[in-house]
């Protein structure tokens, strides 16, 4: 059976500063039609900083949606056009202050492709120097270092709730054998 959907029309409800809304008539694979509504999305970063010391350094920051504050490796919104490697630089950089000499692709996360669009791109940073910390004039957060197998009992207690974070908490300790 074939599974694609075709989009016969779409309209846009709302366009705002990181987020646009649509809603899309579609054709279904049996021939009826439907309605999806979409959240298009820039797109993200997510970067797992480890310390020689098989340490991950996290942020903690207030998160508006939940109205409390959640443990994240640093992460942001890609710009329109913005190569992902150099947006995970930038954001490690604003964020926690650290220079990442690489930058380790580990694949593409969707976090809700049941209505987003966003993609968010994972990455592990190595070989690090401390930097100066540069936070949005809107951003404030604090940063902490946890060791990987820490890090991941936290995942598995559900003491990090951030998709993307346990995610790539648990890719690194795969990696590592942890």
């Amino acid at each position: 059976m074939e599974l694609f959907e075709k989009t016969l029309s779409s309209n846009t409800v709302f366009d705002g500063k990181i987020i646009r809304v649509r809603k899309d008539k579609v054709l279904l694979p049996n021939g009826d039609t439907s309605f999806r509504e979409v959240v298009d999305h820039n797109g993200g970063v997510c970067v797992a900083p480890l310390t020689d010391e098989e340490k991950l350094i996290f942020v903690r920051q207030f998160r508006y949606p939940y109205k409390e504050i959640v443990t994240e490796l640093p992460a942001g919104k890609l710009e329109k056009g913005e190569d992902p490697h150099a947006a995970g630089l930038r954001e490690l950089s604003e964020e926690t202050g650290y220079i990442a000499e690489r930058l380790k692709p580990l694949g593409i996360l969707y976090p809700t492709p049941g209505y987003c669009g966003e993609k968010i791109y994972l990455y592990l940073a190595e070989n690090m120097k401390k930097g100066e910390q540069r936070l949005d004039e809107d951003e404030f957060l604090s940063v902490e270092e946890i060791p990987l197998p820490s890090a991941v009992d936290m995942v598995m207690n559900g003491e990090i709730t951030d998709s993307k974070t346990q995610v790539l908490v648990l890719k690194i300790a795969r990696i590592l054998g942890v």
